[in-house]
């Protein structure tokens, strides 16, 4: 939800505005995670499916084809899996993003896989979710994938975690069984090193329809919410890392036509909290100070620009600012550096190597940057670090260390998630080959 209070009129009413600009909705978006058959595909679609967010065509294409398997009920997994080997493998191989609204809530859903030779598609998905739904086999319980699954949330520090343990009407809808999985999930979670998690377990049957949008009569015994209740009784602000005002420039606005000969702006988008006129600004890497004189959506002019906003800022003093310069508060400056350590999660065939350059992009700005040290690679499963590492293949997840050509202007990814985060981009190819989270 991006807000902007008009500047015309103290007492107005704060506009709602989104990419549309036509919706008054908060969006949350979750990431999914659960091993092969643990019925997360079944899952999203038992949502949109109880939630009447399916499409006519695509209702009956999944009756016809549920038909044409020989079930005698809808397999909701055909409304996610889309691309032609996951129908056939019963598997998601790719993230999909899939959308659906409630009356209160507007939701995103990052589908991603599960399994271990997809991590770097989990890391892609979870990376800008605000809450994560772990699948858990009721059958299978806690198993290594499980661990995966936790790890990688609690290192992209979402803040609301569901673990949906799935299956139910396969145990009888046993409560003990239920307790059984709870109790080892506990103990994954005095493993985790972030602490500002929140750890819900609702036990649902997906394929059912137990406990996912409407309580279920076969789990007496369950006193809390259904999952969709819970999600959309969540608070935006509560469970999204804010961090501080960051305006990175995008583009500089200089119209030169008779109206507006002398105007000049700075377009981007607000992460972080909100700046308003008269906030005092320090713009980077120059470190010039001023004022906010305007902010502009389109041709109005507003007092505030919340966070997420996509504005156009006026300042009082004509200073030298270029797109890839960041405006932050005077009181609240990021780390300006050379070098910097992250965690890497590595996403290509081709191997990180000490010494190899790739260009890092942070937010607009492209630095070229050297790998300077492989400090360990993180075992996702909990099982500790591995020091002696020289190279990085595919899914794996280290902490590395890099020398740029130029300072960036970061934050850390625990306190900043937009300003903590980049990618890693091969020089020769152009291709994404690395997601990092600044320490």
């Amino acid at each position: 939800m991006l807000v902007v209070r008009s500047q015309k009129n103290e007492n107005s009413k704060p506009t709602t505005i989104n990419r549309q600009q036509a919706t008054k909705m908060e969006v949350l978006k979750i990431a999914t995670a659960g091993s092969v058959d643990d019925g997360k595909s079944t899952l999203i679609g038992r949502l949109l499916y109880d939630t009447k967010s399916l499409t006519t065509d695509k209702l009956e294409a999944i009756e016809k084809t549920s038909k044409q398997k020989g079930y005698d009920y809808l397999d909701f997994s055909l409304a996610t899996d889309g691309l032609v080997a996951e129908r056939e493998q019963g598997i998601t191989i790719d993230v999909a993003h899939i959308y659906f609204s409630t009356a209160t809530k507007s939701y995103i859903i990052a589908d991603t896989p599960g399994h271990v030779e997809y991590t770097r598609n989990m890391v892609t998905g979870a990376s800008t979710s605000q809450a994560a739904i772990i699948l858990i086999d009721a059958r299978k319980g806690v198993i290594e994938q499980t661990n995966r699954h936790f790890f990688i949330n609690n290192l992209l520090r979402i803040k609301e975690v569901v673990v949906a343990i799935n299956k139910m009407d396969l145990v009888d809808f046993s409560e003990e069984r239920y307790n059984e999985i709870k109790a080892d999930f506990e103990q994954l979670i005095e493993k985790r090193d972030y602490q500002g998690q929140k750890i819900t377990f609702i036990p649902v049957s997906a394929l059912k329809g137990d406990n996912v949008v409407n309580k279920s009569a076969n789990t007496s015994w369950y006193k809390g919410e259904t999952l969709l209740e819970h999600l959309e009784g969540l608070d935006l602000a509560a469970v999204s890392n804010i961090g501080t005002p960051r305006f990175p420039v995008q583009y500089v606005v200089r119209p030169k036509t008779e109206n507006f000969h002398d105007f000049r702006g700075f377009a981007g988008k607000v992460y972080g909290g909100e700046l308003s006129v008269g906030d005092e600004v320090v713009a980077l890497p120059s470190q010039t100070k001023s004022k906010i004189k305007e902010i502009y959506f389109y041709d109005k002019k507003y007092e505030t620009a919340s966070r997420r906003s996509s504005v156009t800022i006026t300042l009082e003093d004509e200073i030298n600012v270029s797109r890839g310069d960041m405006l932050v508060k005077v009181d609240d400056l990021p780390s300006i550096e050379k070098q910097f350590t992250a965690t890497i999660s590595w996403m290509d065939s081709q191997d990180l190597t000490l010494g190899s350059k790739y260009i890092v992009q942070h937010g607009v700005n492209k630095v070229l940057a050297k790998v300077d040290n492989i400090h360990h690679k993180i075992n996702p499963d909990y099982s500790g670090i591995d020091t002696d590492t020289k190279v990085l293949g595919m899914n794996d997840i280290a902490q590395v260390t890099f020398k740029l050509n130029k300072p960036i202007f970061y934050d850390a990814f625990k306190d900043h998630r937009t300003n903590g985060s980049f990618i890693l981009i091969d020089t020769q190819s152009n291709s994404t080959v690395g997601a990092g989270f600044i320490q």
